[in-house]
Parts: C-alpha cells; structure tokens; sequence
C-alpha cells in the first residue's frame, strides 16, 4: 500500500513562514501533509508533476460574506478561483444565527441591501433548520463546500434574538441582562466550535451598509461599554478572535483622525478580550496616505504594548461598478441619495428623475461633494450602455468630461444618461488604491493580505481577486514584495490572527491545503457577468484567475487548471 496518497513532486515550495523559497516534494496522507523532503514517486498511490511551480499555502480569508452564497455556490468560486482555501464567517456581525424561526425571512431582508444578497437567491436557497450558532454550524457542515469555514457569532443577529426581534433591538439599549444573556449564547456558540465574534459599527453619515429599509444596521447602534462586555466575555475562553469595522467622524473632524480613534477603540477591545482582533480594513487610497498611516500607528503603539490588534490590509486595486436598475448602496451616506435608490425599481426610477429631489442631491454634492464613498463622481466612467446612440456618444467618457463638454452638473450627468438608457447604463467608479508602495507600506505592519467581500456585492466588484492581484501586482511586476513576505499575508498571518491553529503553512502535520501555480503565467481574466444565481439565473460579476495548475483542500483537488473539480472537501474548523 502506498505511503502517501498524493505526492508533489519537484516545485518550489514557498512555505508561508517568510522561509526563503526551497526546493522540495510534499507527500500527503489522509487530506495532511506528512512529509516534506525529496520523495519517491512510486511511494504515491498519484503524484502532481509540480516541476517549475510554486508550492505555496492556500490563502486563508478572513473577509467574506460565503454565509448565504454557500447555499447556491458551494465552490465559493470568486474566491477559491484565487486559491483561497478557508474563510471566516459571519463578518461584519451580519449572518444568521442565532435566529427565532419566524424571523428569518427578516434575518434574510437584513443582507439585502448592505451586502447586495439577492433576497431571492436566498428565499429560494436557504432552509432555515436551524436556531442556534451550532446549529448552523452543523449544517453548513453537512453542505458540500470547496473551502474550510470557521464560525464567528455575528452582533446583529444575536442583538436581535435576545431583545425579541429587529424593531425592538433597534428601538432601545439592551438592559445589562439582555447582554448578559448575549455574551452566554456566545459562550454556547464557543463550545460548539465557534472561534470570536464580530461587528461592524458604521455611524451616521460614515454608513454606506445599512438595512434593507434605510436604517442603521444593530450592531451600529451598540455602545462601546456593550462592545467591551462582549470583549471581556471572550477573555475567559483563551481562544478565539475578534472581527470589528468601525467608522465615525465627528463633525468637522479630520479624517485621519476619526481613523485613528476608531482603530483605538478596535485596541481596547483587543486588550479587553487579550485576543486577536482583525480590523476592517486599512485602505491606503491614493490621495490622503496620512489616514492609513495613522490607522498604522496605532497598530504599532498596540503591538509594542503586546497587544494583539491587526489591520485587514486592502492590497487589491479597487473600483466598482454602479448601475441604478440594481440598488446602489453606495450612496448611502446621503439621506436623499439613499432614500432616491429604495424601493421597487419603479419607485427608484421615479424618485432619480423627481426634479426637486434631484435639486436637493445637487445641492448637498455642492456644499459637501457627497455621496463620495465609492469615489469622486466625476471620475465615474460610462462603462457600458445600451441605446447605440447613447453609446456612441458617452462610451468611455467621464462624467466630468461630459458635464464640462455639456455644460451640466455632475449629479445631472449620471442620472440623465443613466434615465435615458432606462437606468442599464453600468458606471465603473475610480480605482482608489492604484499606489503599489502604499500597498507595500501596509504590509511592512502587522497585516493581513485581504478583504475580498467574497459572496457579497455580487454585481459591483470582484475583490475576490486579492490574493491573484498580491501575487501578480505587488510581486511579479513591480517587485514591491518578495514572493514569501506575500504569502506569509496571505496565509500565515491570517492564520494565527483567526486561530487555524493546523493551516497556513507547508509543515508536516498540517492540512493539506495548497495552490501550486506557475508564477509567470498567473494573471487575473477580464470581468464577465455569470448567469447562475437561483431561482432565475441572476446575474454576478466575475473575474476568474489563470496560472493555477492545482488548488488543494484537506488533500483532495478542488480546482485543476482553474476547472472545479466538485471535490468539494471543505470542512467546518471547530476550535
């Protein structure tokens, strides 16, 4: 009988521990590795000719929204198209579970809008048997997936299950035995295997994730005492970490600054639960590099202090895609935009075209140059169009091209061209961080290589990309990053900051979890639009990967030569 049964013969093994890249075959067994070293083939019931390939630990994600996708997409395959091999679930505190029955059709509606979530494709795809955070575990542990998931218990929903339901955990602060009870559920949640918990807190103008209805999101609304509680419930576990996005700015208020304070907050709650948190992200932009330095700093003053605060590096080039036939989200953080792209896609369209309304958005774009969070609207570009005639004349045209040209405010551009092609017009946004050396200066921090959304914002963007884009951008053609610092972000760092303690590196006794790709050839495709979200073949935005001869998970082969195999040998990580 064989040794192994799978061999990894003659690549060059990038190993995830800054190690220098060395020469070597990865013998495998039982979905681990279990040797490393020169191997014979004939010891191999297969071996993989990896001669002139990297060898390197699959990427592990700890910003992904899979929860629902799962149910329809099992590949997770905007990500693991890019060799991410594990994630973490329930980001942002948004999921669901914990979850009464007869809220679920809400729990559904909550990821509707502040993730882009078809609420069909989850009506139709999700059965809701489950009440409790290990139950939800243990079904998605029965579900065939391409990637291992790791549990983090969401703040929204949990708020919600306590207090009775969503309009009365959004109508008062929670008592102290309604927290009390909170952090227990998370004590349960831990005992099942779940590892942390996690929120986002988005303050008034600063959300652009809000609820299907306009309103802020409930782990938005919990206080910093609620969120040190939850912090000092998970220090007596000694295991487990901390997801946290926060953005607030005072009135008048520096940006740099309102960073800085928010990514202190993001501290206490690290030294609180002395345990890893995973902070939401650091951008480095292009235009203000003194917000993410600052945000930097303060991970530096935790880190000296011991303390283990770490920032989710934005290291992918970063655009989107708006059209208003979908529910733009990203105008949220002005209420007239917000409100003009809500309800029915014949309310938007009367409400985008309702001259008064249109009056207010121009003037608060005057006064503030808001909506801004998805970039400046004049460096939006008329990507795609429908009417020959329209697009003839606007094609790849910036709106300040066409307001200068035509003589019309920007807010007009947009919705003008956008009303006469009946709102199909699809604008691709600036890309806001295009700067290699200030993607290079996040990873010179304690960093992890992230942030893809993956399963959210389906139609807008592909971050997904990161760890293809890491590999390509910052390694390969401008050489701002060795080959092993980039995969020590992407799978070793992440991996003791969210507790893989068996995942991230090439060792023996660790999971086999590899992407074995040809470094020269690896190129991230053009975008596409798929056609498969249930129940009626929805679309997505894509962008699929090439240069990837195997990605491995638990020993099995789930991707060759980027075709998905349906090997589907993921697992839930219990810690």
């Amino acid at each position: 009988m064989p040794e192994f049964d799978k061999i990894i013969k003659g690549g060059t093994i990038v190993d995830g521990t800054l190690t220098p890249p060395f020469k070597a075959d990865v013998g495998i067994k039982d979905g681990r590795i279990t040797r490393v070293g020169y191997l014979k083939t004939s010891d191999a019931a297969r071996t993989l000719d990896a001669s002139g390939l990297i060898v390197a630990p699959g990427a592990i994600d700890l910003h992904c929204h899979y929860d629902a996708p799962v149910f329809w997409d099992p590949a997770c395959s905007i990500g693991s198209w890019h060799g991410v091999t594990s994630v973490t679930n329930g980001n942002c505190g948004f999921g669901f579970a914990p979850v009464h029955h007869q809220d679920a059709e809400r729990s559904m509606l909550s990821m509707e809008r502040n993730e882009a979530i078809p609420f069909d494709a989850m009506k139709a795809s999700m059965p809701f048997t489950w009440e409790t955070v290990g139950q939800f575990m243990d079904h998605l542990d029965r579900m065939p997936k391409a990637v291992n998931m790791m549990q983090l218990v969401p703040v929204t929903p949990l708020v919600s299950y306590v207090m009775g339901g969503w309009e009365q955990a959004k109508s008062r602060p929670p008592t102290q035995a309604e927290i009390a009870r909170m952090v227990a559920i998370v004590d349960e949640a831990m005992a099942a295997g779940a590892n942390g918990w996690a929120a986002q807190r988005l303050l008034g103008n600063a959300s652009v994730q809000r609820d299907y209805d306009g309103t802020l999101m409930i782990s938005d609304m919990m206080s910093d005492e609620f969120y040190l509680e939850l912090a000092r419930g998970l220090r007596k576990h000694d295991r487990g970490h901390i997801q946290f996005a926060q953005a607030a700015a005072n009135e008048g208020e520096d940006p740099a600054e309102a960073a800085r304070r928010s990514m202190d907050f993001a501290g206490r709650l690290a030294e609180t639960a002395n345990r890893p948190l995973v902070f939401n992200a650091v951008f480095p932009g292009d235009r203000r590099p003194d917000i993410f330095r600052a945000q930097l700093g303060v991970v530096d003053q935790y880190n000296r202090k011991g303390v283990p605060l770490v920032g989710i590096a934005m290291t992918v080039r970063l655009n989107l895609r708006c059209c208003f036939l979908e529910k733009w989200t990203f105008f949220d953080d002005v209420e007239v935009c917000r409100d003009a792209t809500m309800g029915t896609l014949e309310e938007r369209k009367a409400k985008l075209t309702d001259p008064v309304r249109r009056r207010q958005m121009k003037e608060i774009y005057d006064r503030t140059r808001r909506p801004a969070a998805a970039g400046k609207i004049t460096d939006f570009v008329c990507r795609k169009i429908h009417r020959d005639d329209l697009r003839a004349k606007y094609r790849d045209r910036t709106v300040r091209d066409i307001a200068k040209s035509e003589n019309k405010h920007p807010i007009d551009v947009l919705l003008d061209i956008s009303a006469a092609d009946d709102f199909k017009t699809e604008w691709l946004t600036p890309i806001t961080n295009s700067r290699a050396e200030y993607c290079k200066e996040l990873l010179e921090h304690r960093t992890v290589a992230g942030f893809s959304d993956g399963g959210a914002h389906a139609k807008f963007q592909t971050l997904g990309i990161y760890p293809t884009e890491l590999l390509t951008w910052l390694v390969r053609e401008t050489e701002m990053v060795r080959l092993e610092e980039a995969h020590y972000h992407l799978s070793y760092m992440p991996a003791w900051a969210a507790g893989f303690k068996d995942r991230g590196c090439i060792r023996e006794g660790m999971a086999a979890d590899l992407m074995i790709y040809d470094f020269d050839k690896l190129a991230v495709e053009e975008p596409e639009i798929l056609y498969d979200l249930p129940p009626d073949n929805d679309s997505r935005l894509v962008q699929r990967a090439s240069g990837y001869r195997w990605i491995m998970v638990n020993g099995e082969v789930t991707f060759e030569d980027g075709r998905d195999t349906r090997a589907y040998s993921g697992r839930i990580v219990r810690c």
